[in-house]
């Protein structure tokens, strides 16, 4: 299963109920963060999620309202007492940037491992399985991907017939192979397919491009920006790049997707919860997010029994 908490859901600057924009996602309990705005740590603090076991914080671009919070952030995680390194991900320029940011806070007690990476790229970093997709945005912008793949069940049968000793079985379970007295047993032996498993997908601060339906598709969960629920806002939209209601509506439906929670609300939209009629009115299953909204997404076998 995956937990995923909204930590900060405003656009440009924080409001007295809402910090900027941050996602966070927990799994066998190791964290990854999606962007840290300002406040990030407080609502992380009052999701009670704690710090220490964050191991990535992938960044979309360096906009203020999406990074500012990154070295408070790092000096809470310092202060609870990690020693494992901490991968900061992100389009390049990401190394420029931190150097600037960790003058205020040059001391801490674990390594930073910074990665720059390019559209399309696909990667495993501890547990978490991350692609990245280019957006549209003033500056460089990646949208993210995190899948939580799933092994084939066990064929118990198959293990017999083939001789395989017990107690290997729950090695070939976590490993592609195990050598044992002289013989080599691989995992393809007794797994069967690899099952569904979870999908969660995150786009902020982009126009629609073409290359997000696909890029989306199947999630079973969608974090989409809306910016402006207004239609007469699209103009704005197109000018600073960002995105209406009623677009995420649509990329939402094409992507085939199973839930959208709007997010990255403009400051001068009080009420996000008043333009709803727009988004749905393309993808029904959508809904408003508020600062720590969260939900775990369980295995579609799981939820079957």
């Amino acid at each position: 299963m995956l937990d995923v908490a909204l930590l900060g859901t405003g656009g440009m600057m924080p409001l007295p109920d809402r910090f900027l924009t941050s996602l966070l996602l927990r799994l066998k309990g190791h964290m990854l963060l999606i962007d840290c705005g300002e406040g990030t740590q407080i609502t992380l603090k009052q999701m009670g999620w704690g710090f220490k076991n964050i191991d990535v914080i992938c960044f979309t671009h360096y906009h203020a309202d999406h990074i500012s919070g990154l070295p408070g952030l790092l000096l809470t995680i310092g202060n609870s007492d990690r020693r494992e390194p901490v991968v900061l991900m992100g389009p390049h320029g990401l190394k420029r940037v931190y150097e600037g940011l960790k003058t205020i806070c040059p001391e801490l007690p674990f390594e930073v491992i910074i990665n720059e990476i390019d559209p399309w790229e696909n990667m495993e970093v501890g547990v978490f399985n991350i692609s990245a997709c280019k957006l549209e945005h003033k500056i460089t912008c990646l949208g993210y991907r995190i899948d939580v793949k799933r092994i084939g069940k066990f064929n118990v049968e198959k293990a017999k017939a083939l001789n395989i000793p017990i107690k290997l079985w729950s090695l070939l379970q976590k490993r592609e192979s195990v050598e044992f007295e002289g013989n080599i047993y691989t995992s393809d032996m007794v797994l069967g397919d690899e099952r569904k498993g979870i999908r969660v997908s995150y786009i902020t601060d982009s126009r629609p491009v073409s290359a997000i339906p696909g890029f989306i598709k199947g999630s079973d969960l969608f974090i989409c920006e809306g910016m402006y629920g207004e239609e007469e806002k699209l103009q704005k939209a197109k000018e600073y790049k960002h995105m209406l209601y009623s677009e995420a509506g649509r990329l939402a439906a094409e992507g085939c997707v199973k839930e959208m929670w709007l997010t990255h609300f403009s400051p001068s939209m009080p009420f996000p919860e008043e333009y709803i009629r727009n988004a749905r009115k393309y993808f029904s299953n959508t809904y408003v997010g508020k600062d720590r909204k969260n939900v775990t997404l369980l295995f579609e076998d799981d939820i079957n029994g």
